[in-house]
């Protein structure tokens, strides 16, 4: 029971912050989004009568039709009335929560589609396969080898990880992957300067295709976070080391590879998984960096182009989206957190 409490509790949290978080966002661009909801009426109801078998006499008579169109759908829709209103708000929480933010101006799927909903969940699997699997490789090798130096710590593999956790986060992630790309790219000719496939998506090898060509951005991704990811694990079992029931389980002679890969990490865990969920939230948020240095076709470099090019219903929907991830991340921790540590429930 004091589970399910507690998962209610921050379900009814997370379905909170996204209502405010959208709530915000109408409030800031309303009048804009208003804007974008009319053109793509406009938009549908040319495209409708353009597949349409219907005769006019003149042009007037066609213009008179579409026009006529155009005011019934935007009045069905409440796009007549003020954002603010009750049913207007209604109607444009719906529009962003379902990603009904019309059509881009200067961006299509790899198929022609040109909506804005069709072009982010294109994108949206390729910035989770990139950062979820460096996420995935950065904590499990973090965590073994943060274990490793914590059992030897103060040796010079401590010494050196510490350094290396220093050095890689006082360079800006762009600054390596640059690097990374004329090192690995120019000098050597390994991988591909460009990250985005030659191939087509309907080519039976884009799979293969497309991890060849993520190699470089992972690589790059693992290289900057292990140190940090190690330091970090290292920082938590020193901690617990010195714990009463750490010397007990040693007293009573139980192996001590078994006490630190056991034991120690298992106490460790909920603070270990806590800095797993935030670091990959955060790398999401850090994707439009990355993902443009490296030119993968994921939302970041989507968000980026949409930036220089003001493609507004891609810059609404890319930050939907993202907010969603954090959220759902976070509740994810949340629910974590609570399963591994009972006192997180009970509070």
């Amino acid at each position: 029971m004091g589970f399910r409490y507690f998962l209610i509790k921050r379900s009814i949290n997370m379905i909170l912050v996204v209502f405010f978080t959208l709530v915000i966002t109408i409030a800031i661009l309303g009048s804009t989004i208003d804007k974008i909801l009319i053109n793509s009426v406009r938009y549908d109801a040319v495209n409708t009568l353009s597949q349409s078998k219907f005769h006019f006499q003149s042009l007037k008579e066609r213009q008179t039709y579409v026009a006529n169109q155009i005011a019934l759908n935007i009045k069905s829709l409440g796009l007549d009335e003020p954002w603010y209103s009750p049913k207007r708000f209604i109607n444009t929480l719906v529009k962003i929560v379902t990603l009904d933010l019309g059509r881009s101006s200067f961006f299509t799927t790899d198929s022609g589609s040109s909506k804005v909903k069709d072009i982010i969940m294109e994108r949206l699997p390729k910035t989770i396969l990139l950062f979820s699997t460096s996420t995935i490789i950065v904590s499990i090798i973090g965590i073994y080898l943060g274990a490793f130096i914590a059992d030897r710590s103060g040796s010079f593999a401590d010494k050196v990880n510490s350094f290396s956790a220093i050095l890689s986060n006082s360079f800006p992630s762009w600054w390596i992957g640059m690097l990374m790309i004329f090192v690995f790219a120019f000098v050597y000719n390994i991988f591909p300067a460009r990250s985005t496939p030659m191939s087509s998506p309907s080519d039976p090898y884009y799979i293969i295709d497309l991890l060849y060509h993520m190699l470089l951005p992972l690589i790059t991704l693992v290289i900057v976070s292990i140190s940090a990811w190690a330091y970090i694990v290292r920082y938590y079992l020193i901690r617990i080391r010195h714990e009463d029931f750490i010397f007990s389980k040693k007293a009573i002679g139980i192996p001590r590879r078994k006490i630190l890969y056991s034991h120690m990490l298992k106490n460790a865990a909920p603070p270990i998984i806590t800095s797993v969920a935030l670091s990959l939230a955060a790398s999401f948020g850090g994707a439009i960096i990355i993902e443009s240095v490296f030119d993968w076709p994921g939302m970041g470099k989507l968000y980026y182009d949409a930036i220089a090019v003001n493609d507004v219903p891609i810059i609404l929907g890319n930050t939907y989206i993202f907010s969603i991830i954090f959220v759902v991340t976070i509740f994810i921790t949340d629910i974590a957190y609570g399963f591994f540590d009972p006192r997180v429930k009970i509070s």
